[in-house]
């Protein structure tokens, strides 16, 4: 982590904060309080049927309030989908799961690797 970028926040004003390789970027920031400041990579949006199941993202929150949150994860939401299946379409349903499944655990592997490199510096 060897860049930084300056965010306005309501309470601070300007801050600096290291910013991480991953992070896609402040472009669209609006001030707001130095506590709520945060880091996010690319979506992963996790669909079945072209209807969105899930989304994942490498988060950070470097100024969180609680030292869990400081450190990179990976944000996870599940949007409300829901449907009735016949069988074919729960087999398809469980096997889309099963890839998605997949690409969390590659996810999950790319954030070990992200820790380790942070317990490094």
């Amino acid at each position: 982590m060897n860049r930084t970028v300056t965010l306005s926040t309501l309470d601070h004003g300007p801050v600096v904060v290291p910013e991480p390789s991953w992070c896609l970027g402040h472009a669209d920031h609006v001030p707001c309080e130095r506590v709520d400041l945060s880091h996010a990579g690319t979506e992963h949006r996790l669909a079945f049927d072209g209807e969105e199941l899930l989304v994942a993202m490498l988060s950070q929150d470097p100024h969180a309030k609680t030292p869990e949150r400081r450190a990179t994860g990976l944000y996870v939401e599940q949007t409300g989908w829901a449907a009735t299946l016949d069988a074919d379409g729960v087999r398809r349903l469980a096997a889309t799961l099963t890839v998605h499944a997949m690409h969390l655990r590659q996810l999950a592997d790319q954030l070990a690797r992200l820790g380790n490199e942070e317990a490094g510096q």
